[in-house]
């Protein structure tokens, strides 16, 4: 079964536009080595909770949004592999496409996909 990379950030509202064109950038660095399908999801309704919430957990700011994202592969196997080639390539530099948010608020991790309906 498929492997999920998913990932959690805040980004300035006012970049939405240029998150946008990174995502769309980087969605073709991954596909090219591997990816099945990259999805960022812009936050529209991310409720801020009293003990655990994504805005909590991005330390989201006033003038933030969360976004919800996740890259699916063919495989762990090929996620770590692709993740290599993407981490290598020149067009993931931040030089070539800088990341318009905080990157050290983001929140990641791998999962093995174990329902798919």
């Amino acid at each position: 079964m498929s492997y999920v990379d998913g990932f959690v950030i805040a980004v300035p509202t006012s970049n939405r536009e240029k998150y946008r064109t990174h995502a769309e950038a980087a969605a073709k660095v991954f596909k090219e080595h591997g990816a099945l399908q990259l999805v960022e999801c812009w936050g529209d309704d991310v409720p801020e909770g009293k003990l655990t919430s994504l805005p909590m957990a991005v330390k989201l700011k006033s003038d933030e949004t969360v976004v919800f994202g996740w890259i699916v592969w063919p495989s762990r196997a090929a996620r770590n592999e692709g993740m290599k080639k993407v981490m290598a390539d020149p067009r993931s530099q931040p030089d070539t496409n800088p990341m318009p948010f905080d990157g050290k608020r983001m929140i990641y991790g791998g999962f093995e996909m174990i329902v798919n309906a």
